[in-house]
């Protein structure tokens, strides 16, 4: 395990509004308010999109992902992790459940989707953290790297 420690730093309340894009609108404003590491949460609707639900073969060492399309208005609640990459692009990690008519997705959103109707965001900015995303040569995926 690694860590670093911080401290909460300033608090955003958003509204999304209808097809506003996550993950793109929160980096977004991240970029304007320079957020460097922030937790953000949503809760809302989702009404298209799509979410990778897993690797199709979890022994292979740079798995192949499996992406699902969101059909239709689903509920949601996700909980991410926002910080840059090595280039200092920042990215949002962000992981949710979506249900409709009694059936459930969990996966992550980072292939983009789309408010709607209405979506709440809080972003806890985190201040004084040593964090990056940075490209893992094993599983080509870009991970968080935390310091000291």
């Amino acid at each position: 395990m690694k860590y670093s420690q911080g401290r909460i730093g300033r608090v955003f309340v958003l509204r999304l509004e209808d097809k506003d894009v996550i993950p793109d609108c929160i980096e977004k404003l991240a970029v304007e308010k320079q957020i460097r590491v922030a937790q953000v949460l949503f809760l809302g609707g989702i009404g298209a999109g799509h979410v990778v639900v897993g690797p199709r073969n979890t022994l292979d060492p740079q798995p192949e992902k499996m992406v699902i399309p969101v059909d239709g208005a689903h509920e949601i609640f996700a909980v991410g992790l926002l910080a840059p990459d090595e280039n200092d692009t920042l990215i949002l990690h962000i992981h949710g459940s979506l249900g409709r008519a009694g059936h459930t997705i969990t996966g992550c959103l980072r292939e983009g989707v789309e408010t709607w109707l209405i979506g709440e965001v809080v972003i806890y900015e985190i201040l004084d953290i040593a964090a990056k995303r940075l490209l893992d040569d094993k599983s080509g995926f870009k991970l968080l790297e935390v310091g000291n």
